[in-house]
This record gives C-alpha cells, sequence and structure tokens, in this order.
C-alpha cells in the first residue's frame, strides 16, 4: 500500500513500531493537535488489541524530583505533586 493511501493512525501506529515518541512529537510529526495525537494513540491501542502486538507507555516523570507515580500515565500533568515542579517529561508510547 503507498503511504499516500494510508490512514494516519495507520502511518502513527508504523511510526510507533520503529520508535518510542511522544504525543507532542505525533503531533508535529503528522500535522495534528497533541489531543488529536493522544485520541489517534488510544486507536491504535484498541486496533492491536488482542495481536501479538501491545501499546506500551513510559509515564511521565519529574525532572527535579524523579517522580513518576502519576495517576494517569497517558496525559502530561502540569506539575510534580511532589515537588510542585513543572520540569515534567512527556509520557512515551511504542508498540511491542
Amino acid at each position: 500500500m503507498r503511504e499516500a493511501d494510508r490512514t494516519t493512525r495507520q502511518r502513527i501506529a508504523d511510526r510507533l513500531r520503529d520508535t518510542d515518541l511522544p504525543a507532542s512529537a505525533l503531533a508535529r510529526e503528522f500535522d495534528v493537535r497533541v489531543a488529536t495525537a493522544l485520541d489517534h494513540v488510544e486507536h491504535v491501542a484498541r486496533s492491536i488489541d488482542g495481536t501479538d502486538e501491545q501499546l506500551l507507555v513510559a509515564p511521565p516523570r519529574c525532572r527535579a524530583c524523579g517522580f513518576e507515580d502519576f495517576d494517569d500515565p497517558v496525559n502530561r500533568p502540569s506539575r510534580c505533586p511532589e515537588c510542585k515542579s513543572e520540569d515534567l517529561t512527556d509520557p512515551t508510547f511504542t508498540i511491542e
């Protein structure tokens, strides 16, 4: 199938099979908003359910204190609940 004939979700899934990326990088690469990129990632996760692949999420981490036990590992919080720092990594996604 030609690249132009593939859907954005198919291209995102292929990209996540190659490397781990945060939603912000996917948004830039595929020229969509971050929220839209997250929607695509969630749909990709549902579409590979039942296959031998799985979507892995590396949760956000506070660069200041190292905290990484966030309630929602998919969305980037605005600040760390432990030290209140706003210096956080974005969650990253990959398909294995």
